[in-house]
């Protein structure tokens, strides 16, 4: 059965990796799983045809012959689950696995989109320093403890795994900040992700789909000067 995932039509990264179809791609590409894409608008995203598969109208969807999911979280685990390469065979090893994947969706990431937000929204605001200051402590203690787990170890737990992935995909939002900077052993650790040839092909396909668009808008915009 064919694999299709959604994505953004014109991401709002700019072709940068960050959009969260980034980690299901990845995952597709480290268990060789091929897959299809059908790019979504910001209206059709909104729309009863969509939000029939992501009740939140947000990328992306996953469908698999009967099978709707929905959430990275889900769809990643679904993938490690049914094909080998990103969960390892030992129970225990294995549960730890899954359990970086939590860890970094509900422990890392959540003060990360938040400090996202207020950049986005807030900058205008009277508490904006403060504020921007606060999240940044709170996302400096969560990468201290993790940067301390992970230590001189290659991976989280052993051999690369769906926690990494997972891992490597939040911490990547932390780039342009300044802040990953200040932890040379998680800088070389999400190095370490990105120099995975899965995570290369999995950048280069969502990059393709950016630059299509920005040259069609290039066209489009040359058509009506």
């Amino acid at each position: 059965m064919t694999i299709t995932i959604t994505a953004f039509e014109k991401s709002p990264d700019r072709g940068r990796g960050l959009a969260r179809d980034m980690r299901v791609r990845w995952a597709l590409e480290e268990v060789g799983q091929p897959y299809e894409v059908r790019l979504v608008t910001f209206k059709t995203m909104k729309e009863p045809a969509h939000t029939a598969l992501q009740p939140f109208g947000q990328i992306p969807t996953y469908e698999e012959g009967d099978l709707a999911l929905f959430e990275t979280g889900a769809i990643v685990l679904h993938i490690a689950e049914c094909h080998a390469g990103l969960l390892p065979r030992d129970p225990g090893a294995r549960a730890r696995a899954i359990a970086w994947m939590f860890a970094a969706l509900n422990t890392v990431e959540p003060p990360i989109v938040e400090r996202e937000a207020t950049t986005y929204l807030e900058r205008d605001k009277a508490w904006y320093e403060e504020r921007l200051l606060m999240l940044e402590d709170r996302i400096r203690f969560r990468l201290t403890q993790l940067s301390r787990w992970l230590a001189d170890a290659e991976w989280l737990d052993g051999a690369f795994s769906a926690g990494d992935l997972m891992m490597v995909t939040v911490l990547r939002r932390l780039e342009s900040s300044g802040l990953l900077g200040e932890y040379p052993s998680l800088s070389a650790y999400v190095a370490r992700g990105k120099a995975r040839p899965a995570y290369r092909r999995a950048f280069d396909a969502q990059l393709a789909v950016f630059t299509s668009a920005h040259q069609a808008d290039g066209r489009n915009g040359q058509a009506s000067a």
